[in-house]
């Protein structure tokens, strides 16, 4: 007998009371909105950001600028293609993808860069 009045006062007590009022849906909107802008500016923005500056990088690439690929490879640049870029290293001549160049290190025909 006791345990079902235990039980009676504990189902009552999840139940709403008739003075409270439930929240407004925009406190529920408000947090998730706030880590969607958070995670745009922190992971998403820097990261296109990069891709932009990447793609200019290979669209200026010439030959006789001195690079470093995603392997480690330094080099000169030999010739440009379409997708493919030939590069001396040491007396090697090779060809790799533009999209492996990392780095350009030195700019040929420029004294120096600003």
């Amino acid at each position: 007998m006791n345990l079902k009045i235990v039980t009676a006062i504990l189902a009552d007590a999840n139940a709403p009371q008739p003075t409270q009022k439930p929240a407004p849906m925009w406190t529920n909107i408000v947090p998730l909105l706030l880590m969607v802008v958070v995670f745009y500016f922190i992971l998403i923005r820097p990261q296109q950001k990069k891709a932009k500056d990447h793609n200019t990088l290979l669209k200026t690439l010439r030959s006789g600028d001195k690079i470093v690929t995603s392997g480690g490879v330094v080099g000169v640049v030999v010739t440009v293609k379409e997708k493919t870029v030939s590069i001396r290293s040491a007396d090697t001549k090779m060809e790799v993808l533009k999209s492996a160049v990392a780095e350009i290190t030195e700019r040929s025909g420029e004294s120096g860069e600003a």
